[in-house]
């Protein structure tokens, strides 16, 4: 298995805080809805 840099994983912006995020291992069968950076922009959203 070929590594892969950091930077050829996509990136989102998150909806709360308006940082740049990079895919997860964790995320991958639910990147489409993933919109927060962290549990707490998640925790935060108004």
């Amino acid at each position: 298995m070929k590594m892969r840099k950091k930077s050829d994983f996509p990136t989102k912006i998150c909806a709360v805080c308006g940082l740049k995020f990079t895919w997860r291992k964790k995320w991958e069968k639910v990147w489409d809805e993933v919109k927060f950076c962290s549990e707490k922009c998640r925790k935060n959203k108004k």
